[in-house]
């Protein structure tokens, strides 16, 4: 399985989420974060358990 995480700018502060997400779920969740105003919002790609 293929896990992936977000990173993101907000507030000029460097953001990583706690969770990891499938493919999709990681698309819903950077378009989430870019309606919330997060600047720099990139899916990562990481190994299970990371």
């Amino acid at each position: 399985m293929v896990n992936f995480r977000l990173t993101w700018t907000k507030d000029g502060r460097q953001h990583t989420s706690a969770v990891s997400y499938d493919e999709t779920s990681a698309a819903a969740a950077k378009a989430r974060r870019e309606a919330e105003g997060a600047t720099d919002v990139e899916i990562v790609r990481v190994k299970p358990g990371e």
